[in-house]
């Protein structure tokens, strides 16, 4: 059972996006955020692109992790990283408008675990993140 906290995964969100520049940057919009969740979508800009004119393979990582953050430090526990994966199943052009949906799908006391999965507009597999999360001591 999650510990007591004093901000809402809103009021959570609200701060982490206060700071994180990169996000906004990126064009990330925040759809939904609850406890040990976060889906959020972007368009993908010319700039995206790598050689192969489909997304940037670090494009699709930064806005997993992006909600990964989210969703993790939902909770008002100020969480990190500890270890993640992705695997790209299909790639994704210019103007396609993705969605990010991150899960949580273990909360332990120290340790979380989240499944992240980014959609193209049809609803298609476009990569798979999985991350683990510590849990400090620290509130947000």
């Amino acid at each position: 059972m999650p510990e007591e906290t004093y901000k809402t995964p809103q009021q959570v969100l609200d701060t982490m996006l206060e700071r994180d520049a990169f996000s906004k940057w990126m064009g990330l919009q925040i759809d939904e955020v609850g406890m040990g969740y976060c889906k959020l979508h972007y368009t993908v800009k010319d700039e995206m692109l790598n050689g192969f004119s489909s997304v940037h393979g670090g494009v699709l990582f930064s806005a997993a992790d992006s909600a990964f953050a989210f969703a993790c430090n939902s909770h008002g526990i100020f969480t990190v990283a500890l270890d993640v994966s992705i695997s790209f199943t299909r790639p994704a052009k210019s103007g396609d408008v993705l969605v990010v949906e991150a899960k949580e799908i273990y909360l332990g006391k120290k340790t979380g675990l989240y499944d992240i999965k980014t959609t193209n507009s049809k609803g298609e597999l476009v990569a798979l993140f999985k991350g683990t999360a510590y849990r400090t001591s620290t509130k947000v």
